[in-house]
């Protein structure tokens, strides 16, 4: 007996969406133990599951471990509850965000009478077994005003936090003429105003909108035009298919389907005894939400710039940037660091991949120590990227002030040259024809191997004696060079820079993602 398709959302795509986030490694809550942990539809947190995760962390005092005290987690979770929306939901939400990547500082009393200060970790990036995973149905949450409810049909909470909002819809549109995706993200638009469930979205950090044939993405703040389609570049469609098809556990199964229609109940079993092909729902699921991805994205791909709002990166940009890291650390036989070419074409948000580089540079721990040279042909390239930098927090500070970004950009050659040979800024903008003048004078050296340097437009005025001054002062640097521009099989970029280590081209481009300009 074959299984005839069903199109109603919890047929065709809300349990399905969950079946597959349990293999991926989510716990289901069912919707009374998520209540049971909120204590209320006020409550968006599972106050209980933070408690128990912060009760596993530790801290270092005179070489010795120590566990939070109940003062400490107490201190914690009240920092967590406290996001102050009155300020706005964007400035809530990169409050959450330095939390989560920064920890929360708290003030322990020790048992040698001394005043203590560590920094705990609300989330443990490289290690996502010290995390707990939950992910529930139907989050009925109490609007602002107390006047009416808003249900997600699916949340996925990290350490008691609810880190992802899915809305997933039937691919029939309800209304003639609408796609069913942007019905979803509509939903979350609406639930974002300050009259609805805004409270909910200073904690999501990243948004899904799925149905059975197509997902798109966006994050708090992002305007439908600038919710984004995904193309996989690691997961293969077999190794999806490999997720979605391991058998349920009986007690997993019996929970997802406790309290359906028994005809729901019935279709499902049958469902899940067969073997089951990816869907496009399912790949954007896999490639955002597999716990060990989740963590990464969260952690290196995500900006808040105080023109463009809250940025997630777009798939060319994290895999081009996975590319980048990979390539970076690996060495030449003189220990100096490999670069390579990045050529992604015009409009696909060349500006912030720069930045997300810069960031994953500053937070990998093979980079951590580099010192970052970005080389620009044109003072208005030069102003711009600067302006990037600097407004998503790429110095180092969540908000970087106009002055951090005047003083890294180098008023003379001069000055590039005591920079390089003797600055320690993490970060330092210069014009190519700056190398000319200070390639001539004896402090314009330096052998490290932490240094890179990013190239702008590499394509255009490296020429042969300019690009060898910059090689001569920095002989041992990563030189990554970034274009927008057609590479011509005589073009000498690919040469001078290295192999072409990510390509996103016009015709990859075309029919997917079309909005990336602004991010």
């Amino acid at each position: 007996m074959t299984t005839v398709p069903q199109t109603c959302e919890q047929y065709s795509a809300h349990l399905p969406a969950l079946h597959l986030l349990v293999n991926l490694g989510w716990h289901f809550l069912p919707t009374a133990e998520a209540m049971a942990l909120r204590g209320s539809t006020r409550e968006v947190i599972l106050k209980a599951r933070l408690i128990e995760v912060l009760q596993t962390r530790r801290f270092d005092y005179k070489g010795e471990e120590y566990p939070l005290s109940p003062s400490g987690i107490d201190q914690i979770v009240r920092q967590v509850q406290a996001l102050n929306l009155a300020e706005g939901l964007l400035p809530a939400n990169e409050r959450l965000y330095q939390m989560l990547t920064l920890g929360v500082t708290v003030t322990e009393f020790m048992p040698d009478g001394k005043k203590h200060q560590p920094t705990i970790a609300l989330m443990e990036w490289g290690d996502i077994t010290a995390n707990r995973w939950d992910v529930t149905e139907e989050l009925e949450v109490l609007s602002t005003h107390g006047t009416h409810h808003r249900i997600p049909d699916l949340v996925g909470y990290v350490n008691g936090l609810p880190l992802a909002v899915i809305e997933a819809k039937r691919p029939d549109a309800a209304h003639a003429g609408k796609v069913t995706v942007n019905e979803g993200i509509s939903q979350q638009l609406r639930n974002q105003r300050h009259d609805e469930i805004p409270h909910l979205f200073a904690y999501a950090q990243l948004l899904l909108a799925v149905n059975h044939a197509e997902g798109r993405y966006g994050t708090t703040g992002s305007p439908m035009k600038f919710w984004a389609r995904w193309r996989e570049e690691q997961f293969s469609d077999a190794q999806v298919g490999e997720w979605k098809n391991y058998p349920l556990e009986a007690n997993v199964q019996a929970a997802l389907l406790a309290g359906k229609p028994p005809r729901l109940q019935a279709y499902f079993r049958q469902l899940w005894a067969q073997p089951l092909l990816p869907t496009d729902q399912d790949r954007l699921l896999a490639a955002l939400l597999k716990p060990e991805r989740f963590l990464e994205f969260l952690r290196l791909f995500v900006l808040f710039d105080r023109k463009a709002g809250k940025v997630v990166a777009r798939y060319q940009q994290f895999f081009g940037i996975r590319a980048l890291l990979e390539r970076i650390n690996l060495r030449k036989p003189d220990g100096g660091r490999e670069g390579g070419v990045v050529w992604h074409t015009t409009g696909s948000g060349k500006s912030f991949t720069m930045v997300f580089l810069t960031k994953a540079l500053v937070l990998h721990r093979n980079t951590q120590s580099c010192r970052v040279v970005v080389v620009t042909d044109r003072i208005d390239l030069e102003d711009q990227l600067a302006r990037n930098f600097m407004n998503s927090g790429a110095f180092g500070s969540a908000v970087a002030t106009k002055k951090d970004g005047e003083k890294a950009k180098v008023g003379s050659g001069r000055e590039l040259a005591k920079r390089i040979g003797q600055g320690s800024e993490r970060i330092v903008f210069t014009l190519i024809h700056k190398f000319a003048t200070a390639s001539k004078l004896p402090e314009c050296y330096n052998p490290s191997d932490d240094m890179i340097v990013l190239v702008d437009e590499g394509h255009r005025s490296h020429g042969g004696e300019t690009h060898e001054r910059m090689r001569k002062a920095l002989p041992r640097a990563a030189y990554v060079a970034f274009t927008g521009t057609p590479l011509l099989k005589k073009d000498k970029t690919a040469n001078k820079f290295g192999p072409i280590v990510h390509a996103y081209t016009m015709q990859r481009g075309r029919g997917w993602y079309r909005g990336a300009a602004a991010v």
